[in-house]
């Protein structure tokens, strides 16, 4: 396709007609010519609304684009009704390739029961790949919402699934040829298949059903990171026991071969919860077959202390994240 916006036979045929999942809420959706989304929603509603671009890889971006939004929304206790994209493609996209990451959006939103509701395509010569921007809206009770401020002195820190989920699928696509040099196939394999576990939003609802004071999805900086940032906006401490946090054998070889810290790898799959009761809460992740572990305990203290074994470190601001390492191997 030529640099500019899409025309608008491949805008009809390619994007429009892929749109099949639709939500009650939405009265004005995706069309030709249409530049605002109108959603409607009941007297004692809030909107909740985030915005995400996938630039770190080009393997899968439609389903990735997707599932990282949604775990936004979900992470505010809220339910996602609607996604906007912006797609920004390179010269000489093929349209075959724009209507693969139509479909990759598409089967997602149908996954979670969301609707594509607007947007914009074009083809510009600024990226050298496909380039997504997703805005998602959700909704909640307005007295039901949490924030990522919301952690009390006293409250168990929890930790879904395992750490490094997303930076590991991603690292398995974009240097399958290097590590299949050091692992065998079947490990990259199943390395790569860690994209499967991405999305929150099934934990997150059994979390608001529980009562939980805050939750975060572990994305850029990793599990250091949301620790952090769910500290520094409660204005508390924290200690938190490292050999705890949960992290699968895959995740621990691949960073060790391109010099990474897992603590600090982008990690969309795995949500940091805080909560009065949480080994209540892991057992009901559990019934449902979600892996989920204590990791530590929020403190009055200001100190964000990382406990391994006799040696105790504090955390840091987060800084650029480890997956960006892979770019300069």
């Amino acid at each position: 396709m030529k640099a500019g916006k899409v025309p608008e036979s491949i805008l009809k045929r390619s994007i429009i007609k892929q749109i099949k999942t639709t939500r009650p809420e939405i009265l004005v959706g995706a069309a030709v010519g249409e530049d605002c989304a109108v959603v409607e929603l009941a007297d004692d509603e809030v909107y909740v609304m985030s915005t995400d671009p996938i630039t770190g890889t080009s393997h899968d971006i439609g389903s990735l684009a997707v599932h990282v939004t949604a775990n936004d929304i979900a992470s505010s206790g809220a339910e996602v009704i609607g996604v906007m994209l912006s797609v920004l493609l390179p010269e000489g996209t093929g349209e075959e390739e724009l209507k693969t990451i139509m479909k990759q959006v598409e089967e997602t939103c149908h996954e979670l029961n969301i609707q594509t509701i607007g947007g914009h395509t074009e083809v510009t010569r600024v990226v050298n790949q496909p380039v997504i921007t997703v805005t998602g809206v959700g909704k909640v009770k307005k007295d039901s919402y949490i924030t990522t401020g919301g952690a009390r002195p006293g409250d168990d820190v929890v930790v879904t699934k395992w750490i490094g989920l997303e930076g590991t699928a991603i690292i398995a696509r974009e240097k399958e040829g290097m590590l299949k040099e050091r692992f065998p196939e079947a490990f990259v394999r199943k390395a790569a298949g860690f994209d499967k576990y991405i999305s929150v939003v099934p934990e997150a609802a059994i979390a608001v059903k529980h009562g939980v004071s805050a939750m975060h999805d572990v994305t850029e900086g990793g599990i250091f990171g949301a620790l952090w940032e769910v500290a520094e906006a409660s204005g508390v401490g924290l200690d938190i026991d490292l050999m705890s946090i949960p992290v699968k054998q895959e995740t621990i070889e691949v960073c060790e071969l391109f010099g990474m810290n897992p603590y600090q790898l982008i990690s969309s799959g795995s949500m940091l919860i805080t909560a009065r009761e949480g080994h209540d809460l892991v057992r009901e992740l559990e019934k449902e077959g979600i892996h989920a572990v204590v990791i530590g305990k929020v403190t009055r203290s200001n100190d964000r202390v990382i406990i391994n074994e006799d040696e105790r470190r504090f955390l840091e601001p987060p800084g650029a994240d480890e997956l960006y390492k892979i770019y300069e191997a």
